[in-house]
């Protein structure tokens, strides 16, 4: 999996990683139990810094997404709780997305058909 950043972005690189992951993990393009890149590694093939790197893998591994040892590293986990209910979080940026989309024009139908597509 790559993992592209935007440096012009005001989204946290961090976050930008963090969202690339999970979207990795949900498309499959990384499966259960995968290894990911060291944090020195992926820090180094970023450019970035090593805590930023681990400052992701914390958050994920916090929110169940990955699981970390010593001997093997960090993991895609075989099994994500699936809590069924979106965080008030998501909810609040779904909210700008689909306020954004309305002002923009978007038909509701073609936003829908977005959602259907990415789901």
């Amino acid at each position: 999996m790559i993992i592209k950043i935007d440096e012009y972005s005001d989204v946290p690189i961090y976050m930008q990683i963090r969202n690339q992951i999970v979207m990795g993990i949900s498309s499959g393009e990384l499966a259960p139990g995968e290894q990911l890149p060291t944090v020195r590694a992926l820090a180094l093939e970023m450019g970035i810094n090593t805590m930023t790197v681990s400052k992701t893998y914390q958050l994920l591994k916090q929110e169940g997404y990955i699981f970390t040892d010593r001997k093997n590293g960090a993991r895609v986990r075989e099994t994500i709780n699936k809590s069924g209910t979106v965080s008030d979080e998501n909810k609040r940026e779904l909210m700008r997305i689909v306020s954004e989309a309305r002002l923009s024009g978007v038909a509701k139908q073609d936003l829908i058909k977005l959602i259907d597509e990415y789901y």
